[in-house]
């Protein structure tokens, strides 16, 4: 089986987030597309406000959606911090039959030189690239891209972020059209993101 990892804190998930698994999952030619809820980034500083088990729930509200997506904790027990390297290898000795592709966004990719082992990824894994607005790459920086490096250059964009929702929580903001109900829903009864 070919399998797509991506992987976020989804802290929380939101219509972005959703709008590009849906994407990505009907289109790059990948059996199941794998929403890992990772622990702490290395390359921030600011920890989860939400703790692992909630977001993981958040997470499979949108998965529940679309039979191809997963909610994954695969990360969630190995030691901090988070290295996709390492995930990477230990799903392919866990999951020896099935393939992994990483899927990042533009913003991740331009700074993918700072990730530990990065080149071994490349050399190792086949990568799908989505834009991000404020981090689009250039023609002449897709033609430069390794050969199992693939720009999707048309999915559907939401400029949305995880801190704006976040923030908008904390003003009391109507986020209805940011979140798929029942992850507001979840955040309302849980009372995530208030403070």
């Amino acid at each position: 089986m070919k399998i797509g990892i991506f992987s976020g804190s989804f802290d929380p998930i939101h219509i972005g987030h959703a709008m590009m698994a849906n994407y990505v999952a009907q289109t790059c030619g990948l059996d199941q597309l794998w929403l890992m809820v990772s622990r702490r980034n290395p390359l921030k500083n600011d920890s989860c406000p939400a703790d692992d088990l909630d977001r993981l729930e958040m997470v499979k509200f949108v998965t529940a959606r679309n039979p191809r997506l997963r909610a994954s904790a695969f990360e969630l027990p190995l030691p901090e911090p988070s290295y996709t390297y390492r995930t990477l290898t230990l799903l392919r000795e866990r999951y020896p039959d099935d393939e992994f592709v990483l899927i990042i966004g533009s913003d991740n990719w331009l700074k993918f030189d700072l990730w530990r082992d990065h080149d071994r990824i490349v050399d190792e894994y086949r990568i799908i690239v989505y834009q991000r607005p404020g981090f689009e790459i250039s023609e002449d920086e897709a033609a430069a891209l390794p050969a199992n490096v693939t720009l999707l250059r048309d999915a559907p964009l939401a400029e949305i972020s995880s801190t704006f929702i976040r923030d908008g929580i904390r003003k009391g903001m109507n986020l209805s059209f940011f979140l798929p109900d029942e992850v507001l829903d979840y955040i309302k009864r849980k009372k995530l993101y208030e403070r």
